[in-house]
């Protein structure tokens, strides 16, 4: 059996990274030795050193700056001592026994390039994995929609229940499990994403060198959804226009330059009319934080635009690879 490095990336998130610390803290395993990496992009809160006195037997990394999940990932990696990396979620705790099971499952199956597990969530609700990569046809909500329900019986299967594993195109990056070689086959993370879509990206570039992505139904992990990256309302926005920027990012990378401008048209067209609606409805209905969140979207959005405009490039201003560009 092969051993783990398990690389966490936390920005603030403080109480989800302590319930995720105490579980690792207290995990024994007689089948493999594993290390726990916390890299903290630059918190500056005065919480590291209170985290390092508690957890002494883990290693913690203080990032230069707030680089985003990819980056934080990447010096995770970079500092590794084994060749298996378990990325995770600080938001996640992980259940007796899932890691001997996890890890077994994806050494035995050598075939498996990257494997995540069965998620589930504070509701006892398993997260849905059946996840294809986003095409001109599918990459908003109501067209998604409309394929799938046309293609039901094809997805269904594609994501066999009577197996122990399935395979989806892609699986989040709150829970991966990869080897060192196709970390490296690939590059590692794209840092380009700030945060958010790279682990669809990551995916897809595993699938480019005919590696196969599966989920393993024999273990089980909890995962707080959006537990360490929605910690107030200007974080949820911030983390909300994220999302939209990195859009932009994967329909750059990954369509044609003719089928991508249709794809930023219409992602442009899509949140200005949406949030810009939602906005005037929080008006009158002010104490609504959920309608007040839009508000800031617009607003984030609206200098990203701007910004992506004046420097000729759809990269997040927070992007690692923007700032190296700015500064070159």
């Amino acid at each position: 059996m092969q051993n783990l490095s398990i690389i966490i990336v936390n920005y603030k998130g403080w109480n989800s990274l302590e319930a995720c610390l105490d579980s690792l803290h207290n995990y024994a395993s007689n089948t493999f030795l594993f290390e726990v990496i916390i890299v903290d992009n630059f918190s500056n809160d005065g919480h590291l050193k209170m985290f390092q006195q508690k957890y002494s037997n883990f290693i913690f990394i203080e990032n230069s700056g707030n680089n985003g999940f990819a980056n934080g990932c990447n010096v995770g990696a970079k500092n590794a001592k084994y060749d298996l990396f378990l990325f995770l979620n600080p938001d996640t705790i992980i259940l007796e026994n899932s890691l001997d099971i996890f890890v077994s499952d994806y050494v035995n199956n050598p075939e498996i390039a990257l494997l995540s597990c069965l998620q589930i969530d504070e509701n006892n609700r398993y997260y849905n994995q059946k996840r294809l990569f986003p095409t001109f046809f599918t990459f908003f909500g109501l067209p998604r929609a409309i394929f799938q329900w046309i293609h039901k019986t094809k997805i269904k299967q594609i994501f066999r229940e009577d197996q122990h594993f399935f395979y989806p195109e892609w699986v989040t990056g709150a829970v991966i499990l990869i080897h060192k070689k196709w970390f490296e086959a690939i590059d590692g993370w794209d840092e380009s994403y700030w945060m958010y879509m790279e682990d669809v990206d990551f995916c897809k570039r595993i699938s480019a060198q005919n590696g196969r992505v599966a989920v393993t139904k024999n273990c089980t992990i909890f995962h707080k959804h959006g537990g360490a990256s929605r910690i107030n309302i200007k974080t949820k926005a911030l983390t909300k226009t994220e999302v939209i920027i990195s859009k932009h990012v994967y329909i750059t990378k990954h369509f044609s330059k003719f089928v991508g401008f249709f794809l930023h048209i219409r992602l442009f067209g899509g949140v200005f009319l949406e949030k810009i609606v939602l906005s005037i409805l929080s008006i009158p209905l002010f104490f609504n934080v959920k309608l007040k969140v839009n508000t800031i979207i617009l607003s984030n959005y609206f200098r990203y635009v701007s910004h992506a405009i004046k420097n000729n490039t759809i990269l997040s201003p927070r992007s690692l690879h923007f700032k190296k560009n700015a500064r070159g």
